[in-house]
Parts: C-alpha cells; structure tokens; sequence
C-alpha cells in the first residue's frame, strides 16, 4: 500500500474527553479525516490516568464508534501523552567517524539519537523524544542539516522529553486492554504544535499554548526547530472550580455557564447582564451577573497565563518570539481571551485551527480548537511511518518469513503423528492375530 493511502489511527487520552480519530494523506498531502469519535473522559485527571478501568471502558466506546464511522478496523494507534510528570531537557552528543572522505549519512544522526536515549535520567522516568535541535560538522556550527557533508567530528544540541515510566505503561494498559497496540507515544504540544502552527510561525519564533481541560501545554520554536516543551498542571477545569465554588453552584452548571456566557476580561463584561440559575432541589434560584463570573474566570486565566510566561522565560527565547503566541485547545476560545494574554505578555496572539493541514471539504466539527491535538496525532503518526519505512517493512517481511518457518515446521510433525497412528494400528493388529494363533 502506497503511503498516501495509507490509513492511520490515533487516541487522545484527555481530562475531560477521550478522542478516537481515522484519517489518511491524500494526492495533494493534505489530511483526510476518515472519522472521528470522542466520549467523555472520567478516569484521568491532568493528563494522567488514575483509573483503568474507567479510562478502558471510554477507549472500547469511542474506538468502536470511530471504527463504525470509517468502516475501517484497525489495529496499532498513536497515541498522546501529557501530565505534570512531563519535563524536557538539554544534552550535547558527538560522534567520531572514520574518515573524511565519507559522506555524513542518515545512519549517523540515527546513531546520535540512539545513544541519546541510553543518557541516565532518574529513576522510574524515561526518554519519549530525543529531537536534534543543530548541528555541528567539525568547527562548522549551526547546520540544520549535515547529510551529505564530509567531516571527521559529528555534534548535535538535542532537546529531550522526558516522562514517567508508570504513566505510560499505563496508558499502553488501557490500550492494550481494548485490543489495540501503541504504535508510539507523542508528546501532546508536539502533536498540537504540528497541527495548527506554521512554517513561518515556526521560523520567526512561537510560542504554542494548547489550553486543555486538565493541562496547559507550551510548546517553543524558533528558526524551524523545537526550543522548549512543557506541560502545566492546570487548564480549564480549574476555572470551572473557581466558578462552582465561587457561585456556590453545581459543576454543569458552572461548566455551561463558563462556555455561554463567560469573558476572560472582566472590565468589558457588562454590569446591567445577570443570569438566573436554577436552585438545587426546589431551592430558590440564583442570580449571577455576567461581571462577576468575569472577574471570577480573569483571576484564573492570568495564574495561567502567568505559568506560561515562567516557562517561555525559562526557554531562554521570550525576547525572539516574532510570531508571538497561538492559542488552540478547548479553552482557547473563551470570549476576550486573546485580548488578555496579549495585554498581559504584550506579544501578537491568534487561536490556532486545525485547518492548515485539512482538507477543504473537512467537517466542520473537525477544525476546532479543541481537536487540535488528535489531528496532529495522525499527522506525527505518518511522519513516524514515513521516518520509519524501511524498518517497518523488514519487520513486516521477518513475520512472514518466521510464519512460514512455522507452518514448514508443523507439517512434518503432523505427518510424523500419522505415521505414529498407523503404527500401533497394524501393531495392536498383529498383537491379536498373535493371540488367535496361540
């Protein structure tokens, strides 16, 4: 099957949704989404998953709608992963070849990568991503890319994620327990940074912030290359929390009332609205102004907005920041938010769709903030297949070698068991002919 056709699946495993999505490349490169499915999310909280068996049962839902949308059954899926627990760091790594006449190959820089994942981290972590941020060819720094040049000395800068080990084995439990095999493990900004930035956002510098219910990912590049990742405790939820107990209300109420009627930015919320709220069991309603509940979302949002700044300081790369900020994710759109975090960081800001790598004819409800992540999980997944080509199909060509192994290997043992049987046969025959005689 041709690349292009072929067909990829992927799992965003959120707070509060669990996201199953189908789709393929078509002639003109861009992401068709075959299907999409999601169901509400109850056993992760901020991006880790606390109950298994919640989180499997939402999986078997929304993996069994996705496969009856597309009508395609499929097996290996890329999946998201997030959580406080994520963390990145920096790491040099050098590599010294034979000659100077031979030109740098693919095979060196995978080398590279390969010992970058043998680094000690601490214990009960591992490394999810080893990405090359430059290059240097013996004195020649800053080469993006060294394949084809001849040198003696290779370096590369790499930029490496870094996780728990139990919060991904047990997202691959919940995977696995529905019948589906992890293909890879994608760290979520990545994912979302791959969907709705471009490549002149990622050129001029940007920072990605992929507001989700349970986390804050930030994702930062410049000059094309992937600078710092993080990923915040807090998203959304904490702002309906601040609402419920605020209003002394109960959480729908307070979730729909953040989603109607809410506005990150109190001073333009108007004094003269209220919104009336049924009262809890025949209890008296209550009335609260569209003010209040502004004021209330505002405090929130800038301890956010603030976690973001602390991070993108810590990068080293505020003040190269051309592009300014994207902001995608469910709570992206929250009315009058990007006028806050502009006011607030005093960079350029827009809310990122998905749409750069979709098809025109896409559904609607699929160029949407908040599915931002699992449309760059399929478009990280055909990156992977299209990295990892070659490997994948001499794995596939050594499973079919061992299954023939296998049946050549049966056969002669079934005719041995035949031959066996024909045995005792005519010897319990000749025994009782033996018998008569005597």
């Amino acid at each position: 099957m041709a690349q292009k056709d072929q067909i990829v699946a992927a799992i965003d495993i959120g707070t509060t949704k669990i996201v199953a999505i189908v789709g393929r490349i078509n002639e003109a490169g861009k992401l068709e989404v075959l299907s999409l499915s999601d169901t509400p999310s109850k056993g992760v909280k901020r991006g880790v998953v606390l109950n298994i068996e919640e989180t499997v049962n939402a999986i078997e839902i929304t993996v069994r709608e996705a496969s009856q949308k597309s009508g395609v059954h499929f097996q290996d899926v890329f999946v998201g992963i997030a959580g406080q627990h994520i963390k990145s760091l920096r790491n040099r790594g050098y590599l010294n070849r034979d000659s100077y006449e031979d030109e740098i190959t693919r095979a060196d820089i995978k080398k590279l990568v390969e010992d970058m994942y043998k680094i000690p981290v601490e214990v009960g972590e591992e490394i999810l991503h080893v990405l090359p941020q430059n290059f240097i060819v013996d004195s020649e720094t800053g080469v993006k890319n060294p394949v084809g040049m001849s040198g003696k000395r290779l370096e590369a800068n790499f930029h490496i994620v870094v996780g728990q080990i139990a919060s991904a084995k047990n997202i691959e439990k919940c995977i696995n327990r529905v019948g589906l095999n992890v293909k890879q493990l994608i760290l979520e900004p990545l994912a979302s940074s791959e969907a709705v930035l471009t490549e002149d956002e990622k050129e001029a510098g940007v920072a990605l912030v992929d507001i989700g219910g349970g986390t804050t990912d930030v994702a930062i590049y410049y000059d094309e290359i992937i600078r710092h990742t993080a990923v915040i405790p807090f998203g959304g939820n904490v702002v309906t929390r601040d609402i419920k107990e605020g209003c002394s209300i109960l959480q729908r109420q307070a979730e729909s009332l953040k989603i109607q009627f809410g506005s990150a930015l109190g001073d333009l919320a108007k004094e003269d609205k209220v919104v009336t709220i049924p009262g809890i069991s025949g209890r008296e309603p209550k009335e609260i102004s569209f003010k209040s509940l502004a004021y209330i979302i505002q405090s929130r949002m800038e301890e956010i907005i603030d976690a973001v700044m602390f991070e993108t300081e810590n990068s080293g790369y505020l003040d190269k920041l051309s592009a300014g900020i994207v902001l995608t994710g469910g709570g992206a759109l929250l009315l009058h938010l990007p006028q806050l975090v502009k006011f607030k960081t005093g960079l350029d800001v827009r809310v990122g769709y998905p749409s750069e790598h979709l098809v025109k004819e896409s559904n609607e409800i699929v160029n949407h903030p908040m599915y931002s992540t699992s449309v760059g999980l399929l478009l990280k997944g055909y990156e992977f297949l299209k990295e990892n080509k070659e490997q994948i199909a001499l794995k596939n060509q050594a499973e079919v070698k061992e299954m023939k192994v296998k049946e050549v290997e049966e056969k002669p043992k079934f005719k041995g068991k035949i031959i066996e049987s024909l045995r005792n046969v005519i010897s319990d025959i000749f025994e009782e002919d033996n018998q008569r005689i005597n």
